[in-house]
């Protein structure tokens, strides 16, 4: 078939994370892609939300602002990548491409999928126990890591606790590491962990 689209009926997106609606076709001889436009249906109202031309890529809503692209570089591949999906995502969505064949005639197809966001059980981040009680040689190198299950994203901080019950914030990062203990890195080191 001669300048096709093709794209799925439903896509599944969970939220707080990405999907993509695929939309692509084979690159024909003769025929340049001339205008790309990504609209949504819902609440029985159509907008736009994307559109490709000669000027450049827009976003027209400012709910998808940086949170929707197209592939650049690849010929053929017009899907969009909706990224920290919000449930009112949720809708019908159409992509259509326009194409000026060398007689400049214009060629439009369009391509509907629906998509569906929805919301996982979230879990609470749980700390995996480590080992209580490390005793190291001064000049040793070592590492704590803090490693939680829950739902995604998980952040991690590493305290040291100082006299009078004040906790010393020493890392954002999931690890701790020291090159060179020195006898005066030896305490009580604590990790949080925190999601949404």
């Amino acid at each position: 078939a001669l300048l096709d689209l093709s794209g799925v009926h439903q896509v599944k997106g969970t939220w707080m994370g990405s999907t993509t609606l695929p939309c692509t076709y084979v690159p024909s001889e003769g025929f340049t892609q001339q205008t790309l436009i990504w609209s949504v249906e819902r609440d029985f109202s159509t907008s736009t939300i994307f559109r490709r031309d000669d000027s450049g890529d827009h976003i027209f809503l400012s709910q998808f602002r940086d949170r929707v692209s197209v592939p650049k570089q690849s010929p053929g591949d017009a899907s969009l990548l909706i990224e920290n999906l919000e449930i009112p995502d949720s809708g019908h969505y159409t992509c259509q491409v326009i194409w000026r064949s060398k007689n400049n005639s214009l060629i439009t197809k369009e391509v509907t999928t629906t998509v569906k966001v929805v919301k996982v059980a979230a879990t609470k981040p749980v700390i995996m126990a480590g080992e209580l009680g490390l005793t190291l040689p001064a000049g040793a190198s070592t590492s704590l890591t803090c490693v939680a299950g829950g739902s995604p994203p998980i952040s991690y901080r590493w305290f040291r606790s100082a006299p009078g019950g004040k906790a010393l914030l020493l890392s954002s990062q999931a690890q701790l590491a020291w090159d060179s203990l020195r006898p005066s890195d030896s305490g009580r080191y604590y990790c949080e962990a925190e999601n949404r």
